[in-house]
């Protein structure tokens, strides 16, 4: 790599990690400063830099690491809910309007003219089978007299 690109590039991490550092108001900010020049100093020797944000070696004198810093977790604030103003006069309306449609309710919707006019033909085909069979029956009336 050329030798102006690394000093540029030095230099960008000197800036970024004191921008981060003035952001951040950390007592660390010595060790990090620290650490970015032993990186510096690995990179020029060709060795890659580790870093570890779960795990800590035990031979630091063998491994020249970066720890990362713990994830901070997001400040929650808990919710909560009035009972009586949520569920008005009636529960049961309440319940109906909270509780979640039936995982096919698009599909019915899709096919509900289908089997509107599926249901008409078979309502016309079992009004034609009993005719039949009523026609059937009184011609068995009338050949048994």
């Amino acid at each position: 790599m050329d030798p102006e690109r690394k000093a540029r590039l030095a230099a960008m991490r000197a800036e970024a990690a004191a921008a981060g550092e003035a952001a951040d108001g950390d007592a660390a900010a010595v060790p990090a400063a620290e650490q970015q020049q032993a990186d510096g100093q690995q990179q020029e020797a060709g060795e890659p830099v580790l870093r570890f944000r779960n795990y800590a070696p035990v031979a630091d004198e063998r491994i020249q690491h970066e720890k990362v810093a713990p994830a901070k977790v997001p400040e929650f604030e808990e919710v909560t809910v009035d009972v009586d103003a949520v569920l008005g006069d009636d529960p049961e309306e309440v319940l109906i309007n909270v509780a979640p449609k039936k995982a096919n309710w698009d599909l019915r919707r899709d096919i509900a003219g289908s089997l509107a006019r599926l249901e008409r033909r078979t309502q016309a085909a079992m009004i034609k089978l009993m005719q039949q069979e009523e026609q059937r029956r009184q011609e068995e009336e009338q050949q048994a007299e």
